[in-house]
């Protein structure tokens, strides 16, 4: 009888020698590391030689569901891939919801741990019976929809059975670009960190799972019922007053530009005039849903197919962009139609690159041929004034097959732009170590500006749907542009979103910090507390530092490019320059988690308290 939430089986896989083999799911890491990017963290950190490439067949790639994971919890099939980060060289937890969680589970594994290379190109095919590696030569080329859709018909199933869960490369992970993503269920996407371009090096296609019989093992549920119930109440109902239910992610776009957070022409502005033109509540009203695509045990009115109804793009239909989409696709490359941002994401899903990345390099383009740092000679003789569609179209064609100046910019914003060389640099958004923001103006969002920049997993560490100390029993924030208090809420705090990135499930019904550790304990008959929930995940943080300071990590790479940590020009946040601060910032910072404020290390006490010594 496997503990409660769990399965107890581990599936091992080595590519390179056609082997599959399976192992117990250590009681102890269970306990100390809970399931999804902890399970992950841990594998990475003892698997993983030190100092090795991204690319390299021993690289491990970790594919891992929660406890939650096809409970009653609603959105219980989020999946957590985890490993050595093409556009970092440190850690990525990047998560993807659907179906694949939940089937997973239903076949008796709380996790796949992947490494080695295929001699050809493969995908994986697990059921409750069986486990194979099969030929995907055929699907080599195909974009990350129509690969879906032909394993699909291939098993004889359609979309709409939700009996098996595909997640795939496109043409930009088959080419190892280097923020290729992964894509499956439809657009449920692990964009972050390059992890589809991990599955590329390892010449890994595609991974399937067929639904199985297995039961998660609940303890109480009725109990569970009874809090997921609660818990999805509030996320349609009181979390951001519903919005999010009501008009989708993108109900946020008009009150982000309001306070400017809206990341407009590559950081040049605030100000993006037609603004309502493109958010949630202009999108819903005026373009026709055609039908809806929840994820596992979901009743969050979130994923939908819509017809464009105006503009150049008009009777095209796709799935519906997220906030990070039209960011992207609309005020950062300075472009105003909404249904270009449909059809801008429908291309992007299929080649499979991550829209965040792509539209930091595209709008970076653009500010440097408007000023003459690089000219149409320089780019393949395209144009690149700002909103241009149709070369937005080619550039991310040429960048999946790394053909032209694409295979300078397929290897992200840092380095091409140091490539460059020059004034080119100042004006690129990046982190030190390689990675770039979410889809905001985080000049005037302190917290998670320095969370990007110190987070261990290549993406938002602690502070995802903002900063919340007060539901978690700390003082609330009294000054987002405080060099001292910034750092310390972010420390306080940190542990927990990585925790939600455990479970299994989709954070977006988990905005309540102390009913979800209810849940669980519902679900694993524990008595945790809040504190020993964030003890956990400080662990799993600190898992993450262990292993990222091993492969290179240093302070220094730990600050924002120079337009990053910039005043803006204009809006609410101007002149609020934090590299005027980011010494003290990061000091701080440091030593509220423990670590040396030289090195950043985890201090010895630090890790003895963490049971990590």
């Amino acid at each position: 009888m496997s503990s409660y939430g769990y399965s107890g089986s581990v599936l091992k896989i080595d590519l390179s020698h056609q082997a599959v083999s399976t192992e117990e799911t250590d009681p102890k890491m269970i306990d100390q590391y809970m399931g999804g990017a902890g399970f992950g963290a841990k594998y990475l950190n003892d698997e993983n030689p030190d100092g090795i490439h991204w690319s390299d067949p021993e690289n491990r790639m970790i594919i891992a569901n929660g406890p939650f994971s096809g409970t009653p919890f609603r959105s219980s099939a989020t999946i957590c891939i985890v490993t050595k980060s093409p556009m970092t060289n440190t850690a990525v937890s990047s998560q993807a919801n659907g179906y694949a969680g939940a089937w997973l589970k239903s076949c008796g594994y709380d996790a796949i741990v992947i490494k080695g290379c295929a001699d050809e190109w493969s995908y994986l095919y697990v059921t409750e019976d069986k486990v194979e590696i099969r030929s995907a030569k055929h699907l080599l080329g195909k974009d990350g929809l129509d690969t879906q859709e032909i394993l699909r018909q291939e098993l004889g199933v359609d979309r709409s059975s939700k009996s098996v869960s595909v997640y795939c490369i496109g043409p930009a992970g088959e080419n190892k670009v280097r923020f290729s993503m992964i894509i499956g269920d439809g657009t449920h996407t692990a964009s972050k960190g390059g992890v589809g371009a991990v599955m590329g090096a390892k010449r890994l296609k595609a991974f399937v799972i067929r639904r199985g019989k297995i039961k998660p093992n609940i303890h109480d549920r009725p109990q569970l019922v009874a809090i997921a119930k609660e818990l999805h109440i509030g996320a349609t109902e009181t979390f951001l007053d519903g919005s999010r239910h009501k008009w989708g992610t993108n109900g946020t776009f008009s009150g982000l530009h309001k306070v400017g957070a809206l990341p407009v022409k590559n950081y040049t502005t605030n100000i993006f005039p037609t603004h309502e033109k493109m958010n949630g509540q202009y999108v819903r009203t005026e373009f026709k849903a055609i039908e809806k695509h929840p994820c596992f045990n979901c009743g969050i009115n979130h994923i939908y197919d819509r017809e464009v109804s105006v503009g150049e793009f008009k009777g095209f239909v796709a799935e519906e962009p997220e906030y990070e989409a039209f960011a992207a696709f609309g005020p950062q490359i300075g472009q105003t139609d909404a249904g270009a941002v449909f059809y801008l994401t429908d291309l992007a899903d299929r080649l499979g690159i991550d829209l965040n990345e792509v539209g930091w390099l595209i709008g970076w383009v653009m500010e440097c041929y408007e000023k003459g740092v690089l000219k149409a000679d320089d780019l393949d003789g395209l144009d690149f004034t700002w909103g241009n569609v149709d070369t937005v179209k080619e550039i991310m064609i040429r960048i999946s097959q790394r053909r032209g100046v694409g295979a300078l910019l397929a290897d992200g914003v840092k380095r091409a732009a140091e490539k460059i060389g020059g004034e080119a640099v100042n004006m690129a958004v990046y982190t030190m170590k390689g990675s770039t923001p979410r889809g905001h103006d985080h000049r005037a969002r302190w917290h998670e500006l320095v969370d990007t920049c110190m987070t261990n997993t290549s993406t938002l560490e602690a502070t995802f749907v903002g900063v919340r100390p007060h539901l978690m029993d700390m003082p609330p924030v009294h000054d987002p542009f405080s060099p001292w208090e910034v750092p310390l809420v972010i420390a306080y705090q940190n542990g927990w979103a990585i925790i939600e990135d455990c479970l299994g499930a989709c954070r977006f019904n988990m905005n309540y910090p102390k009913t979800v550790i209810r849940a669980y304990n519902a679900l694993t008959n524990q008595n945790r507390s809040l504190q020993e929930i964030l003890t956990i995940g400080k662990r799993i943080v600190n898992t993450l530092r262990l292993f990222n300071i091993r492969n290179g990590l240093t302070p220094d790479m730990e600050a924002p490019s120079v337009r990053y940590g910039s005043g803006p020009v204009d809006g609410p946040a101007q002149g609020r320059r934090i590299l005027d601060h980011w010494d003290h910032i990061r000091k701080i910072y440091y030593l509220s988690m423990g670590w040396d404020t030289e090195t950043g290390a985890p201090l010895p006490d630090t890790l003895k308290a963490l049971d990590l010594q």
